[in-house]
């Protein structure tokens, strides 16, 4: 009886016991989710991609770009950014050329001018907001560009039959490699230039035994198990091409978590060997929490099952944490996206005669075969020994390349077929190019990130920092002001924080200009502002691939340079035109109180008397040989000076402006009330436009700093002769365009027309879109022109 009763007591202690433990549970995965809210919360993820209309150039030729801006989460246009800054970087990461282009809605295009002074190579093409140089290098949009120059000597040499070196790296399943644990370790063989490089070979011990052989299986990546011993060293042996190379393998760990995934067709099987104990697994697809649960590790092992209809599409990270919060392994998965839009173009000929007329029929449509909105654009190019076909595109970015570091050879491989082969090299990408958004110990704090660039979604923001010249450490609390000289007042005031920053928030700041920042030197003359580039000076380790000239691209080498420079005689007019970007003429203040259009006067021979006897809005006074202005309205004068603005500068020193000709003077602007303008209070405004916009003469203070600056990109207005008489089509204006079309903004509802040049060839057009639910796609579409 005594044995029955002592039973009965154990069974009802043991769900007593089991609650701490599943509370315990609960609390830690309940701490991870939390603290990933609070993260993502704050670190949206933006993507751009850039459709290019071809991907090589020769000096002088425009590379034209249609650039795509997205929410990270579901690839929806995202309204955050308004400026995307795209560059060209040689492999020195110096730009050749850069810009700055407006975005609305997450849509903008743009061009860039080849300079003739570039060298033979390729190139990176990179594009990238101001939000995402918060974040790492690798996530900024890239891509390889070439650029060739008729007038320099080829720097690259036929590839010669030789065995080429060749690096290789290897990436433990789930990060760890630990003694008497069985682990699955993927592999990536590179050569050269960076491309994947066919590679076999064996991982032998420190008694030269063979303990496990590799083959890659695509692109220079492949897999292997093997379980290593304690007090083993490893290391590979590797032959590419008839080159060998012997690499170590990761340390062994004496102890430590190891991870296996298994795809088990609705489901997949996560299995976790290691000490026993408490584990919890954390699944997320773009910041989209997927699955959090816990387990307990007996003896040695635990299984965590995942139904493959909660992830989401695309790369999810799977991540295991110990009962201390820390993670101990973490893998990637990819589940196929269902492709809802499809793109339908194509010319209404398969051959055309020089200068003809080329009508493409757009479609873009729905699963349902249903019409739907697109937002697309279009490039139509000759191919030929030097200008190849352009594969990539916005579906397989946006998928894959946007969330991998480093570069993804052949991109579309992957999703062209859906087979055992390709899904296993698509693990193997997953293995080999890790996904890191994410810092754990980062995550963890539970503290709101900070960040140092703020999303620019107004305009174009112009940073800069305030140093104290006699101290040279960082200004605090000092107003700052900057201008941008013409006939349209743009000005500009903020005031530095703790560190000396200030921003300049821009509103419609285009091409080129000067830039005049400064501070009020009456009252704060020992400071210097100092004009920060906005371009990202972070750069991801991408290697570029070495460009090799062949000898048959000569004779295409030459057509192309001939029709550029063609171009650019007989048509430089029509290639400089760009479109009016619509900014708002209208000053920062508003409407004025009063406008005095000076020639509505009587004009007197100084400045003073003109203000003096026409301005009922001010009383002019002069103190110690200085001039000052009183504003006057209903309630009576005004404290202090006012704002004094000439040609969008402001000039604090008032004498200069009474030294002006006031024949220069086209109208005066008088603001009668005390202005706010961001942080500063001004006592009224008095704006001065010249007739000319370039300051009547007036010299500016020693200490403003003046620059040349170049604000969002003039969209230039891409030229295509039209050939619809026979005066037209008998012209003797000879016309070798490769580059027939470029249409930024097209959609299905348009019908595109252009024409053929006097360059028979294969052409191919390319057509990238993207929808407002974030479903994108691309079409290739091809005609001969004889």
């Amino acid at each position: 009886m005594r044995n029955i009763k002592l039973s009965i007591k154990v069974m009802l202690l043991t769900p007593a016991l089991l609650l701490p433990f599943l509370s315990g549970k609960a609390q830690v995965i309940q701490e991870v989710q939390n603290s990933f809210n609070l993260y993502k919360q704050s670190a949206l993820q933006e993507k751009v991609f850039v459709h290019t209309d071809k991907n090589t150039y020769l000096p002088g030729e425009i590379v034209w770009f249609k650039v795509f801006c997205v929410d990270g989460n579901d690839h929806k246009p995202l309204n955050l950014s308004k400026v995307v800054y795209v560059e060209i970087l040689d492999n020195n990461q110096s730009p050749v050329t850069q810009a700055k282009i407006s975005i609305k809605n997450g849509i903008g295009d743009g061009s860039l001018y080849v300079p003739v002074s570039i060298a033979n190579g390729k190139y990176k093409f990179r594009a990238y907001t101001s939000w995402m140089k918060n974040f790492s290098p690798d996530y900024y949009f890239e891509k390889v560009i070439t650029l060739v120059n008729p007038l320099r000597s080829p720097d690259g040499s036929p590839a010669k039959e030789t065995a080429a070196a060749f690096d290789m790296q290897f990436f433990p399943e789930g990060g760890n490699l630990v003694s008497g644990q069985q682990s699955k370790v993927a592999f990536k063989a590179v050569d050269k230039n960076g491309k994947g490089a066919a590679a076999r070979g064996a991982v032998i011990d420190q008694h030269n035994d063979t303990v496990a052989r590799f083959q890659s299986l695509k692109f220079g990546m492949g897999n292997f198990s093997f379980t290593p011993v304690a007090g083993n060293t490893y290391k590979a042996i590797a032959k590419s091409n008839g080159a060998a190379l012997t690499k170590e393998l990761p340390e062994i760990n004496a102890q430590g978590y190891v991870m296996k995934l298994t795809d088990k067709g609705p489901q997949l099987d996560v299995e976790v060997k290691g000490p026993d104990g408490n584990i919890f697994l954390f699944a997320h697809t773009r910041q989209m929490i997927k699955a959090a649960e816990g387990l307990s590790v007996s003896a040695g092992v635990a299984h965590f099952t995942i139904n493959k209809n909660s992830l989401g599409d695309g790369i999810s990270s799977i991540t295991i944490f110990n009962n201390s919060k820390q993670p101990v392994c973490e893998r990637l998965y990819f589940k196929r996206p269902g492709q809802k839009l499809s793109i339908a173009a194509s010319a209404d000929q398969q051959q055309y005669a020089l200068r003809k007329k080329v009508n493409i029929s757009l479609a873009a449509k729905d699963m349902a075969n249903k019409p739907v909105l697109a937002n697309m654009s279009m490039a139509v190019y000759r191919v030929d020994s030097l200008q190849e076909v352009d594969h990539s595109n916005i579906f397989d970015y946006l998928w894959l390349g946007s969330d991998l570091k480093g570069n993804i050879e052949s991109p579309d491989y992957y999703f062209a077929n859906a087979t055992a082969e390709t899904d296993e090299a698509l693990d193997n990408l997953m293995l080999t190019q890790g996904w890191r958004r994410f810092q754990w110990n980062q995550v963890l704090e539970n503290k709101t990130p900070s960040f140092s660039f703020l999303p620019e979604y107004k305009g174009h923001i112009v940073t800069a920092k305030l140093v104290n010249t006699l101290t040279n450490t960082s200004a605090n609390g000092i107003f700052a002001y900057m201008g941008v000289p013409g006939k349209r007042v743009q000005v500009y005031a903020a005031q530095s924080d703790s560190s000396g920053h200030v921003m300049f928030n821009t509103k419609d700041f285009y091409g080129p200009g000067e830039l005049v920042a400064q501070t009020n030197e009456t009252v704060d003359s020992t400071y210097r502002i100092d004009i920060a580039s906005p371009f990202s000076e972070q750069y991801s380790k991408t290697a570029l691939p070495k460009f090799e000239f062949v000898n048959g691209m000569q004779t295409a080498l030459q057509t192309h340079s001939q029709g550029i420079q063609i171009l650019n005689i007989y048509s430089a007019n029509n290639i400089k035109k760009t479109f009016d970007p619509g900014a708002d003429s209208t000053a920062f203040f508003g409407k004025p109180y009063k406008s005095y259009k000076l020639d509505d006067f009587t004009r007197f021979t100084t400045m003073e008397e003109d203000l003096r006897e026409y301005v009922s809005e001010d009383n002019i006074v002069r103190s110690k040989g200085k001039f000052h202005i009183k504003v006057l309205n209903d309630r009576g004068f005004l404290d202090g000076d006012p704002l004094v603005i000439l040609d969008g500068v402001p000039v604090f020193d008032v004498n200069k402006i009474f030294s002006v000709d006031p024949l220069k003077v086209r109208k005066l602007d008088v603001i009668r009330e005390r202005f706010f303008y961001g942080p500063s209070e001004q006592e009224g405004v008095f704006s001065f436009t010249t007739y000319k916009g370039d300051l009547g003469g007036v010299e500016l203070d020693p200490k403003a700093v003046v620059i040349d600056y170049e604000g969002l990109q003039l969209r230039r207005q891409f030229y295509s002769p039209v050939y619809e008489t026979e005066a037209q089509v008998t012209s003797r204006i000879p016309d070798f365009r490769n580059l027939l079309y470029w249409g930024p903004n097209v959609n299905n509802q348009d019908k595109v027309s252009f024409y053929t040049s006097d360059q028979a060839g294969k052409y191919v057009g390319v057509v990238q879109g993207l929808t407002a639910n974030g479903d994108a796609a691309s079409q290739y579409f091809t005609f001969e022109v004889k």
